[in-house]
């Protein structure tokens, strides 16, 4: 029985026409583009200008407020609920290990089609988008499923080995190389979603870390490793998470960030990986813009391929990179001066943390509900057998909604929740991270927490070929 799965309506490039805000426009300012689409074609145009001035406006007007009230309410947390840990972190790490083999075999040996292996859907997808997502509202997911802390435990024990290198000496900087090698591989490379390609990746990425955390120690994890590390940051802002101690499980309930506010100041290198996913996240909705390939001179309606723009995007990204974190320290370094040595680095910047969970979640939207269909119907039938494994009955992958006028503004909407709620939240975060201080001392940091709402709002709106 062959697989029920296909395509209502598809959809290529889209995007939203929209000016390119005064910042960028005095770079360059880019002709007319205009949003495509595979048949059937359509040009959606929102009233995104209003959009991005109010969420500019709102955010200045609550950086004034929080400055003029000199008070914030508390954001405590309470315990929800409390019992017995049954499933230790290293039965569940090696389920998932053993997950991980079948995904890799599957891309080394299955379906050819990106979008109907298991490999590419569940990695991109479900490991990419949704653990992060959930991690951001129900707290840190990936700790207890994450692949190397079952395996590496067990090779420890057998092995004899209690003590570690020196790696921990070099905190987050390994995380960093690490991630800067992944975002490279997923926007600039040329098949990240060959199943194939993506297994020997992942596969080869898995046994580096293992060796590594086998030789260090599994505390290595959380700092050296960059999807533990990333998925932690990212669970700090939940407002639902667990704690576990002793074999008890405590789940608490509390103010969206309220993990923040207890965090340790960060480390240097802490900072700079903080700074290279924010970085990222926006060079990412850029290479997909009409202004970033006109800039590059590519055509968006006639792509020549990602090799052709390899060099190109590679520079853009590692300058992108260079300019967050050149204006992150210039903000930081200025708001410190301004109020005399009170507003530390290391600890307001665990306030963009906020900002990174909600553009992550603002920016790959359109990605869960296209490629996510395709996710649940693999999920569904793996083998194309006609099972259904979930039990659910079969269904069309529908991309009509990319063309429906009613429900585009809608999933924009979505984003500008998702982009202004985000910072609203670093603002307030910021205020209670720096304690009380002079209202003109937040002035820096607020000028970029407007500016990145701005153009975070105007990626997603603006015309695009992604």
């Amino acid at each position: 029985m062959r697989r029920q799965i296909k395509h209502k309506a598809q959809g290529g490039c889209h995007g939203r026409l929209t000016p390119v805000p005064a910042g960028l426009s005095v770079l360059l300012v880019p002709g007319a583009a205009w949003a495509c689409a595979l048949p059937p074609s359509v040009i959606l145009t929102l009233p995104t200008r209003h959009y991005i001035t109010a969420a500019a406006l709102t955010v200045a007007l609550t950086a004034l407020l929080a400055a003029l009230a000199g008070r914030l309410p508390q954001m405590g947390a309470q315990v929800w609920a409390r019992r017995r840990d049954w499933l230790p972190a290293s039965l569940t790490s090696y389920v998932s290990f053993l997950a991980f083999l079948g995904l890799v075999l599957i891309g080394f040996f299955g379906p050819r089609d990106p979008m109907h292996n298991l490999m590419t859907l569940v990695f991109w997808t479900v490991i990419w988008i949704v653990v992060p997502l959930a991690s951001a509202v129900f707290g840190n997911i990936w700790r207890p499923i994450n692949p190397w802390t079952g395996p590496v435990r067990i090779a420890r024990t057998l092995l004899g080995r209690s003590t570690g290198i020196g790696l921990a000496r070099l905190g987050a900087w390994p995380a960093i190389g690490f991630y800067l090698w992944f975002i490279w591989f997923q926007m600039i490379s040329s098949s990240p979603d060959d199943p194939a390609v993506l297994a020997q990746a992942a596969l080869t990425y898995w046994a580096i870390i293992f060796v590594l955390a086998v030789a260090e120690g599994e505390d290595w994890l959380e700092e050296g490793e960059f999807f533990t590390l990333l998925f932690g940051f990212v669970s700090r802002i939940a407002p639902l998470w667990a704690e576990r101690q002793d074999g008890q499980l405590t789940r608490m309930i509390g103010w969206p960030g309220a993990q923040v506010l207890r965090m340790a100041p960060l480390s240097r290198g802490s900072m700079v990986f903080i700074a290279l996913v924010l970085s990222a996240l926006t060079f990412e909705g850029l290479s997909e813009t009409f202004f970033w390939q006109g800039l590059i001179g590519q055509n968006p309606l006639e792509p020549m391929g990602r090799s052709a723009v390899a060099w190109q995007n590679s520079f853009g990204l590692l300058a992108v990179f260079a300019l967050t974190l050149s204006l992150l320290a210039i903000g930081m370094q200025l708001g410190e001066k301004l109020s005399q040595g009170g507003m530390r680095a290391d600890r307001i910047m665990l306030s963009f943390l906020a900002i990174a969970s909600g553009y992550h979640g603002a920016h790959y939207l359109m990605m869960l509900l296209t490629a996510g269909q395709y996710t649940l119907a693999a999920l569904n039938d793996p083998f194309m057998s006609g099972d259904s494994w979930l039990g659910l009955p079969p269904f069309y992958v529908s991309f009509g909604f990319l063309t429906d006028a009613r429900i585009m503004p809608l999933l924009y909407g979505t984003q500008f929740v998702l982009i202004l709620g985000a910072h609203l939240l670093a603002v307030v975060l910021s205020f209670q991270l720096s304690g009380p201080q002079r209202p003109i001392a937040h002035l820096p940091l607020t000028i970029l927490m407007v500016g990145y709402t701005v153009l975070g709002l105007w990626l997603l709106s603006t015309a695009r070929s992604g």
